[in-house]
């Protein structure tokens, strides 16, 4: 798994809304100007490709900061 610094900026690349730099692993995710159901989407998919890992919709719920994000997905990993 790539460290929380490399996972936020695989984030921000995906978000045309969100400046290089500006999340931090404290972040809420969830309070990202503009977020909806098409950023979930992205981060299902986002996660999928990158390490082949599945998100459920359960597991976004389960999660608000990028950090608990980065820990649901890292635990998922084999």
């Amino acid at each position: 798994m790539i460290s929380i610094e490399e996972f936020i900026t695989k984030l921000e690349e995906e978000f045309d809304d969100v400046q290089s730099g500006s999340l931090q692993a404290n972040t809420n995710y969830r309070e990202i100007e503009n977020w909806g159901s098409m950023h979930a989407l992205i981060i299902i998919a986002l996660v999928d490709t990158e390490w082949d890992v599945s998100l459920s919709g359960n597991d976004l719920k389960s999660t608000n900061t990028i950090q608990e994000l980065y820990d649901k997905v890292a635990s998922k990993i084999q």
